[in-house]
């Protein structure tokens, strides 16, 4: 498996305590909203579900690797660029020589009135990855040097279903990683339902995998289209083996529930959303984060509810992250101070904030202190012009 020459950029400091694997994409951002027959230019910049995790883990500073594999080609160098620009270590990233790099268009809703148009704050995703480098990801994987030295020092691995559905070789990868147990790595996955990636595969393989993780992350809407059910009592029957089922109900609130029938419940921010792409993978690397962080299951989602508010505020899949005064005063608000909090592109304001840091978003304290033991064991929120984040 060829890996590029010179080694792409690593975020300085400690080695990766999280490694994120998947597929990730050069992504051509329309110049304005509407149909894309209306749009008349766009903007190169990347996006995928695993390296959005990554980005926004080492944003809540947590030292992070991506690996996967790109293109020998401009879309795959942006990609790597963009990646490592963000703090996450791509050096066991291959660039692979035959296939091309994928990319998807997105569509954004405007009110320009013309009936293709999806309207305000929605957006939709036209992919173009079919044969890509990422589709030959393997088990081969594992014996190349750089990435077996990232997998064997990660404290924490996070998968999603979007590789299972890319090809044969990518199931075998993520089969052949959950198989891979290993004491005091905690492995999360997230479904990512993507109905499109499913026509021509089995859809069947998914459940084995999800159930083989520690913690896992469920959108109730695409639990339902793809198990037939949202409910999060019923998810947790469904998959009994991870320590921690996590069911996102969208707008409303969150629901984390235990092996042991603890369940807790937090309702999401208010937000005005500008556009949904990516809140789902920001509330992933928030509530990774948080556990990484050690706390307890409330802040965690929390968490996970501050960084998809952050990303429903933001165009494009990245999110600038309020600083660490309201970090803290968030996930220590009462439950009427959270409730009462807004967030806008503008910044944030609520009464359990400090007065002077409310609207700041900057990089938050360093949390890269390693996760605790695993105990035995982005879908975007609906668009809306006012929302709760996911």
């Amino acid at each position: 498996m060829p890996r590029q020459d010179t080694p792409g950029p690593t975020r300085p400091g400690p080695p990766p305590t999280a490694v994120c694997v998947g597929e990730s994409m050069a992504v051509l951002l329309p110049d304005r909203p509407g149909p894309l027959e209306s749009v008349e230019s766009f903007r190169l910049s990347v996006g995928g579900a695993e390296s959005n995790v990554a980005g926004a883990l080492a944003a809540h500073g947590v030292p992070t690797a991506w690996i996967s594999r790109v293109g020998d080609d401009g879309f795959g160098r942006r990609l790597l660029t963009e990646v490592a620009a963000r703090g996450v270590d791509v050096s066991a990233v291959a660039v692979d020589p035959h296939r091309p790099t994928g990319v998807y268009l997105k569509e954004v809703g405007g009110t320009t009135g013309d009936r293709h148009d999806l309207g305000p704050g929605r957006s939709r995703l036209h992919y173009h990855r079919r044969g890509s480098a990422a589709a030959a990801l393997s088990p081969d994987l594992l014996a190349d040097p750089a990435a077996a030295a990232l997998l064997a020092g990660a404290r924490l691995l996070h998968l999603s279903g979007i590789t299972a559905a890319l090809s044969d070789g990518c199931l075998a990868l993520l089969r052949a990683l959950l198989a891979d147990r290993r004491p005091g790595r905690l492995v999360s996955f997230d479904l990512n339902w993507r109905p499109s990636l499913w026509r021509d595969r089995d859809p069947a393989v998914l459940p084995p995998l999800l159930d083989a993780a520690d913690l896992l992350l469920l959108g109730a809407d695409e639990a339902e289209a793809a198990f037939g059910t949202g409910d999060p009592a019923a998810l947790r029957r469904r998959f009994p083996a991870p320590a921690t089922v996590v069911v996102k109900d969208a707008a409303r609130q969150v629901t984390a529930l235990e092996r042991d029938g603890t369940a807790v419940t937090e309702p999401a921010l208010a937000v005005e959303v500008v556009e949904a792409t990516g809140a789902g993978d920001a509330f992933a690397a928030g509530y990774l984060a948080g556990t990484v962080r050690g706390l307890d299951q409330r802040r965690r989602l929390r968490l996970g509810h501050l960084s998809a508010a952050c990303a429903l505020t933001a165009h494009g899949d990245q999110a600038e992250l309020p600083d660490a005064a309201v970090v803290a005063a968030l996930l220590d608000a009462s439950p009427a101070a959270w409730a009462a909090t807004r967030v806008t592109a503008a910044g944030i304001t609520g009464p359990g904030l400090p007065t002077s840091r409310a609207g700041d978003r900057t990089p938050p304290a360093d949390a890269s202190s390693p996760p605790t033991a695993p105990a035995p064991s982005s879908d975007p929120a609906p668009s809306a012009d006012r929302a709760r984040a996911q």
